[in-house]
C-alpha cells in the first residue's frame, strides 16, 4: 500500500465510491461480515494478525501544547480562525488517526464509523458513509470540526459553519506523495506545526524502511500484477478498481503493478466481469478485510465469476488489509504497506 492508493480514495476512495460506500453501509452497517470459510488460503493467518495489529494508532512521544490561535486556508477556499483545540471533531476516520497520533487524541469528542481504531472506538459516531449529522456534531459544543473534500452533505457543512463552529477542510490524500502534505495540514490547524513535522518525517522514514524489504523484480523484470476488488457481498457489491481507485499508488510502492489500471481502466471502479477480469490477468488480488468476509471468504470469492480462471484465482493468492487503514495514506501506512508486502510476496510467490 509507497503508501496504499493513489487516488480519490476517497479519502479517501474515489467519488463514485462513495455512493457504494454508502449502500454497502445502508445494507451491511458499514461492512457487516458473514461466516465463510478461508480454508486453502496462503494467507489468511498473516492476514488476521496483520489486520489486528492495526488496530491502534501511535502518538508521538510527547503530547505537543497548540500555539493557538491560528487562520488556516481550508481546502473549500475559506479562511477559518482556530482559537480553541479543546473539543475536536474530525469528520472522516483518516483525520481522527492523524489528529490522535499527532497527541491531542484526549480533545477530540466525535468520530465517524471508519475511525474504528482502539483510541477512538468508544467515542460517539456522527458521521456514516460521509454523511454527516450537523445536529449530532453541533450537540456536542466542538470548538474544532475538521473535515476533507469528500464530506458531506453541503447543507451539513453550512449548517456547522453558520453555528459559528471554525471548520476546517482539507484535501483528501490520493497517493504516498499526499501524506506528509495531509498531517502538515491537519497540525497547522490543530496550532501544533512542530508535531506535524515530526509526523510527517516519521512516517516517510517507516515507509522508506518498508520498501528496503521489498523483494526484488524476477529475472525477467516481470512484478507482480494486483488486482483491487471491492465487495460487499450482503450488499451484491463487486467492483474492480481502476486507475481512480486510490490502490494504485499503494501497489507501486509495494513493487506491483495495479492489474486493473493497467488494462486500461481509466475510472475508479468498474462492476466485475469475467472479461475484465481476464483482461487485468491479476497474479494477486487485494481486498478489504470486512470484504472479504461479506463473499465468505477466500472460498468465496473464487465464486464470482471470472476470479477462478485468473492466474490469482487459481493459485488462491489474496492480500487482505484491514478496512479502516488501507486506503487512508497516513501515519500508519507504513503498516498497511507492511503487510502488504509480506502477504504479496509470502513464501517467494
Amino acid at each position: 500500500m509507497r503508501s496504499p492508493a493513489a487516488s480519490p480514495r476517497i479519502p479517501r476512495l474515489a467519488g463514485a465510491l462513495l455512493s457504494v460506500l454508502a449502500l454497502a453501509v445502508a445494507a451491511t452497517g458499514c461492512g457487516g461480515t458473514s461466516s465463510g470459510s478461508d480454508t486453502g488460503s496462503d494467507t489468511g493467518a498473516d492476514t488476521k494478525a496483520a489486520a489486528g495489529a492495526a488496530d491502534r494508532v501511535e502518538p508521538l512521544p510527547a503530547a505537543p501544547e497548540p500555539r493557538l490561535p491560528v487562520t488556516v486556508q481550508s481546502a473549500d477556499g475559506k479562511q477559518v480562525k482556530v482559537a480553541s483545540t479543546a473539543r475536536i471533531v474530525p469528520l472522516t476516520g483518516s483525520l481522527s488517526e492523524i489528529v490522535f497520533t499527532l497527541g491531542l487524541g484526549k480533545q477530540v469528542v466525535a468520530r465517524d464509523i471508519t475511525a474504528t481504531f482502539e483510541q477512538a472506538k468508544d467515542l460517539p459516531v456522527v458521521t456514516r458513509a460521509h454523511d454527516v449529522s450537523a445536529e449530532s456534531v453541533l450537540s456536542l459544543r466542538p470548538t474544532l470540526v475538521l473535515a476533507d473534500t469528500s464530506t458531506g452533505p453541503a447543507e451539513a457543512i453550512d449548517q456547522i459553519r453558520d453555528a459559528g463552529i471554525p471548520l476546517v477542510v482539507v484535501e483528501p490524500a490520493k497517493s504516498l506523495d499526499d501524506v506528509g502534505p495531509r498531517i502538515a495540514a491537519v497540525a497547522g490547524a490543530l496550532g501544533v506545526e512542530a508535531a506535524g513535522d515530526a509526523l510527517a518525517e516519521r512516517t516517510a522514514d517507516r515507509i522508506a524502511a518498508v520498501q528496503k524489504d521489498i523483494p526484488e523484480p524476477a529475472a525477467d523484470g516481470k512484478k507482480p500484477r494486483v488486482a483491487f476488488l471491492y465487495l460487499r457481498g450482503t450488499a451484491s457489491v463487486y467492483l474492480l478498481g481502476g486507475l481512480e481507485s486510490g490502490a494504485s499508488s499503494l501497489l507501486e510502492a509495494a513493487g506491483a503493478v495495479d492489474a486493473g489500471k493497467a488494462s486500461g481502466l481509466r475510472k475508479d471502479f468498474t462492476a466485475i466481469t469475467s472479461e475484465a477480469l481476464a483482461k487485468a490477468a491479476p497474479d494477486a488480488i487485494l481486498v478489504m478485510a470486512k470484504g472479504l468476509d461479506s463473499v465468505g471468504g477466500i472460498d468465496g470469492l473464487v465464486k464470482i465469476p471470472g476470479v477462478a480462471e485468473t492466474p490469482a484465482g487459481l493459485d488462491r493468492r489474496v492480500v487482505s488489509i484491514d478496512d479502516g487503514v488501507l486506503l487512508n495514506y497516513g501515519p500508519r501506512t507504513d503498516q498497511v504497506l507492511r503487510s502488504l508486502v509480506e502477504q504479496l510476496y509470502a513464501k517467494g510467490k
